[in-house]
């Protein structure tokens, strides 16, 4: 099973605050996809991440795709389906540019 590295020339960092404040509005019942909840900085780009990208993005170190499915079923109330599709199409776009690789 293929598993899921980042590329470490890739800069990172967590926004707290931001976090701090999707966390709020989640637990509130609210939405937080458009909070920016961390920065990926490449080769003069730089990418925000929701909480859910975030998250992915986190986790990402050695992992396999359903891995990833599993952990976060465990953290966020959504159907597994939908999920499985999101993590999918997230990875798909971070390896499309170059920010993780599959070893």
């Amino acid at each position: 099973m293929r598993r899921i590295v980042r590329n470490p020339d890739i800069l990172w960092r967590e926004e707290d605050e931001a976090m701090e404040e999707a966390t709020a509005l989640l637990e509130g019942g609210g939405e937080a996809a458009e909070i920016g909840t961390a920065i990926l900085f490449s080769d003069g780009t730089m990418v925000t991440l929701n909480l859910l990208g975030t998250e992915i993005w986190k986790i990402c170190e050695g992992v396999t795709e359903e891995e990833i499915v599993t952990r976060l079923l465990e953290e966020f109330e959504v159907e597994a389906d939908i999920l499985r599709h999101d993590v999918h199409a997230f990875l798909t776009e971070l390896a499309e540019k170059r920010y993780i690789s599959y070893v």
